[in-house]
């Protein structure tokens, strides 16, 4: 064991645990007034239930030695985490219980992002079944084939992992995953009532620009920590980390500017996300100035692609696919275009003379997980929509789901005002309060 790869991995682990807090800021302040318990309520829900999952079985699926063909880990091998207690139990140098609580903040916060697609009209009891279910089946399987290395853990690990693909903290194991679930669930359960006719901003600017914030200071946690081990892969994930992300918010103020005649706050925010979620695959894999290029890119294409949805007649609420399908897609493609050598990953990708074998092998791992989470994710949101029922009624949807569904409320309209009059400048109707941004994660099509 060494001490200050497990000192830079128990860091991490709190790190990445503290995006989904971050996370819930994020998601809360984009939704309308009335509906921002709800919302961070359901990344949360969460971490809480897929916590317990990880510990019980969901470790042992995805980094338990392969029963499947390289699909799926023995759920047996380390059910309960057992036999991971002991000193003697290492994976690399680290004891295997901080490897444990390093992956289980990425299960947390792979479902989370999902809620993002279904806001202001799922019920929260139908959620948690959604995300229990969802970890289960296709969550746990995926981060097996991406994540579970041959000999790491156990003797035999995943196929997109022994097939050579480059996926260094989760693009696809996480962004492309949760995209592409998310997009699943936005036709299952419909269109928000009012969508493409009434406007739907963000209520609180702030608690976006906190939120993205926090997201940017765990990420590091995120991708340095996905060395395992204090050491100079940490250090070049760190630092492309940080270019890709700046350019990123460089490229979406940008592109707003051109399109829209101004830059925003919202659009800033959302532009270090995309930069965050493109770097992610790849931060082992590049150098620092094709780290830039990524995220410029990954900024400028996710804020043209979150104009999809209006002409797809989708609704993605805050934008899970625009932001992390697309951005996902574009950075674990960008492996095989960018990588060099020089990095960590030691891989040259086309255009530093590794030919496209490795764009390949990008590509079709990209596509499998894609194509296997939307069908996945379509029958179980379908089941549970047909079951239990996973929307709210529209009578609910309207008066406010806040209220409907948790008995609260975001913000107590009556202690401001000393009763039942209203603050002087506030709107006549507080829970549907629009905010004049425009340009961001719900701009106009």
């Amino acid at each position: 064991m060494d001490t200050g790869d497990t000192a830079w991995v128990l860091v991490s682990a709190s790190l990445v645990l503290l995006m989904t807090p971050g996370l819930a800021l994020f998601y809360g302040g984009m939704v309308r007034a009335k509906s921002v318990l709800n919302m961070m309520m359901m990344s949360f829900g969460a971490m809480a239930l897929i916590g317990v999952l990880w510990v019980l079985y969901g470790f042992s699926i995805a980094f338990g030695d392969d029963v499947g063909g390289g699909l799926l880990g023995d759920p047996s091998e380390f059910f309960g985490l057992t036999g991971l207690l002991g000193a003697d139990n290492l994976i690399g140098t680290l004891p295997a219980m901080a490897f444990v609580g390093f992956q289980s903040a990425f299960a947390i916060i792979a479902v989370a992002l999902i809620s993002g697609a279904i806001a202001d009209r799922a019920k929260f009891g139908a959620w948690m079944v959604f995300a229990g279910v969802w970890a289960t089946l296709v969550y746990f399987p995926v981060a097996h084939w991406v994540f579970s290395f041959d000999g790491v853990v156990s003797e035999v690990g995943g196929w997109i992992a022994s097939a050579g693909a480059i996926d260094f903290a989760g693009g696809t194991a996480i962004h492309i995953n949760a995209g592409a679930a998310g997009l699943a669930l936005a036709l299952v359960l419909g269109k928000r009532r009012g969508f493409g006719r009434e406007p739907m901003r963000p209520h609180n600017l702030p608690l976006v620009m906190l939120g993205a914030g926090i997201l940017w200071f765990g990420w590091f946690g995120f991708n340095a920590g996905s060395a395992t081990a204090a050491n100079g892969t940490a250090a070049v994930a760190w630092v492309n980390t940080l270019a890709a992300t700046c350019a990123a918010v460089l490229g979406w103020l940008l592109t707003e500017k051109v399109r829209d005649g101004h830059a925003t706050s919202l659009g800033g925010a959302s532009g270090a996300v995309a930069g965050l979620v493109a770097i992610t695959p790849a931060c082992s894999a590049l150098n620092p100035v094709t780290s830039t290029v990524v995220g410029l890119v990954a900024g400028v294409l996710c804020a043209l692609a979150v104009g999809l949805k209006y002409k797809l007649g989708y609704d993605d609420s805050l934008d899970v696919v625009g932001v992390h399908l697309v951005g996902g897609l574009w950075g674990t493609l960008a492996i095989g275009l960018f990588a060099t050598a020089d990095a960590p990953a030691g891989v040259d990708g086309l255009f530093y003379g590794g030919g496209a074998g490795q764009l390949w092998i990008q590509f079709y791992s990209a596509i499998a997980v894609m194509v296997f989470s939307f069908v996945v994710t379509l029958v179980i949101g379908t089941v549970i929509q047909k079951t239990m029922g996973f929307r709210i009624d529209e009578e609910d949807e309207v008066a406010g789901i806040d209220q409907v569904v948790h008995a609260e409320s975001g913000y107590d309209w009556g202690t401001l005002t000393g009763g039942g009059g209203r603050v002087a400048g506030s709107p006549a109707r507080p829970t549907d309060a629009r905010h004049a941004t425009t340009g961001s994660s719900e701009v106009s099509a």
